[in-house]
């Protein structure tokens, strides 16, 4: 999707600044965000790419403006009201106005710990050997999808190489749809920066991962 959320490459935003000591949550509020987000991606009716596809398919305008947090309970609310399991007007109101509907697993509060640190792996059995090896030219699709992909828009239609390959991962862009993981191929790319913004760049090179549906053979820049 070409969204508010994919400003690689883009000019005029300003640099980015890092905040000094910055400290996990700048309100309590968004502590019970990130609470919320973890309790119901655990449930099982949605999938992380899902929640990706939430959170970067609101509103530009919505996007720029809210925070990173803001952005996160926007995105949860999409799914919550998409899967049936609350109404608008019980979020606005904080009152649930119906029974509570059944869920696959519920996260107990002990189960939080070792869930985070064992973590979600999305490596898979490869499906078919690998397409591409270390050092082979590669040149990446152009690709305008109207859902979720991981191939970020200044990547697109460029030439670059073959850098390291990490095996058979999810696929997100058939994930996000709920299609299945279909496993693919991921590679890391190296793109001369020259390649992707012309020749007024200071940057040197740039690494993207890339799955392999969004790649074919092409001469290196």
């Amino acid at each position: 999707m070409n969204g508010a959320q994919d400003l690689g490459g883009m000019q005029s935003f300003g640099p980015v600044v890092p905040e000094s000591d910055e400290p996990y949550f700048h309100a309590d509020w968004e502590r019970r965000v990130l609470a919320l987000t973890i309790a119901m991606g655990a449930t099982g009716k949605w999938n992380i790419d899902m929640s990706r596809a939430a959170r970067e398919s609101l509103p530009p305008a919505q996007y720029l403006t809210s925070s990173y947090y803001q952005i996160w309970f926007a995105g949860l609310r999409k799914l919550l009201i998409n899967a049936g399991l609350a109404t608008p007007d019980e979020i606005d109101s904080g009152i649930s106005h119906h029974a509570a509907a059944p869920l696959p697993r519920v996260l107990a509060a002990d189960q939080v710990n070792p869930m985070l640190f064992r973590g979600s792996p999305v490596s898979r059995p490869a499906p078919q050997p690998a397409r591409f090896g270390v050092g082979d030219p590669v040149r990446t699709l152009t690709l305008n999808p109207q859902t979720h992909t991981r191939l970020p828009r200044y990547c697109r239609g460029k030439r670059g190489r073959i850098v390291a390959v990490h095996g058979a991962h999810v696929f997100p862009d058939s994930n996000a749809l709920g299609r299945g993981e279909d496993p693919q191929w991921l590679y890391t790319v190296r793109f001369d920066a020259v390649e992707l913004w012309g020749k007024d760049t200071t940057a040197a090179s740039v690494c993207a991962d890339c799955w392999e549906p969004y790649l074919e053979t092409g001469g290196a820049a």
